[in-house]
């Protein structure tokens, strides 16, 4: 479903969860990713990417297969560009007590555990975005439920996946929130390309403490001494 385009509300989450999922080692997902990103229509992915809050991560991706932004407009709708969730609502509903409610979530069915995770409770989403399903958990942060403070919350997580801090990272409007973006460079797992570009919008007290923190990459480290220290001798 989501290497099909059918678990995101918006262009900015469906176009990432198809980054993420183009080099899957499943061969018939990355088919299918790969089928997908070829029916997207050209114009409205060229008008999305000259968008100034689409992550420049996205923009290589898609620069790398011919298709790139120059001399058009910057769209402003946030519309999904292929029709999305369409399969998900076909999911019937449970009568009376929830399947949820009888079962603990880890034992459900993975479209149940992708249907929660996409419209059941805040508490249901802090149990799936930790799912060892890299969909289940990428479908929390689709949710249109989810909140700033659930999305700062799931970066302090510590047994959060790579791909769940990734895709927190290339969301520009979380990445506005200044606690996002603390929690990711402290994040061990955060992917050191993203921590390292973020930790430049950090402030002082932050950096020292990063540079100490000794569960992340030394590189990070070297990187907070080096900002802090410029900050003193500016």
């Amino acid at each position: 479903m989501a290497a099909q385009g059918a678990l995101a509300p918006r262009a900015h989450e469906q176009l990432a969860l198809l980054v993420m999922l183009s080099d899957d080692p499943d061969p018939e997902i990355s088919r299918a990713t790969a089928d997908t990103l070829a029916s997207l229509p050209e114009q409205p992915l060229r008008a999305f990417l000259a968008r100034p809050d689409v992550p420049e991560e996205i923009r290589r991706f898609f620069s790398s297969r011919g298709v790139d932004s120059n001399g058009v407009a910057a769209a402003a709708s946030e519309e999904p560009l292929i029709d999305t969730l369409a399969e998900l609502a076909e999911v019937p509903e449970e009568s009376g007590e929830s399947e949820a409610e009888r079962k603990p979530l880890s034992s459900l069915p993975v479209i149940e555990r992708i249907k929660l995770a996409m419209k059941g409770s805040r508490e249901q989403r802090g149990q799936l975005v930790r799912d060892s399903n890299k969909l289940v958990a990428a479908a929390v942060l689709s949710s249109p439920k989810i909140t700033e403070a659930e999305v700062e919350a799931f970066t302090k997580m510590g047994n959060v996946s790579e791909d769940v801090l990734r895709l927190i990272g290339m969301n520009r409007a979380w990445t506005k929130n200044y606690g996002v973006i603390a929690g990711l460079c402290r994040h061990p797992k955060t992917p050191p390309a993203l921590s390292m570009q973020m930790a430049h919008r950090l402030n002082e007290r932050d950096l020292k403490m990063l540079a100490i923190d000794r569960n992340v990459p030394e590189a990070l480290r070297a990187l907070a001494r080096k900002i802090a220290q410029k900050g003193k001798s500016g």
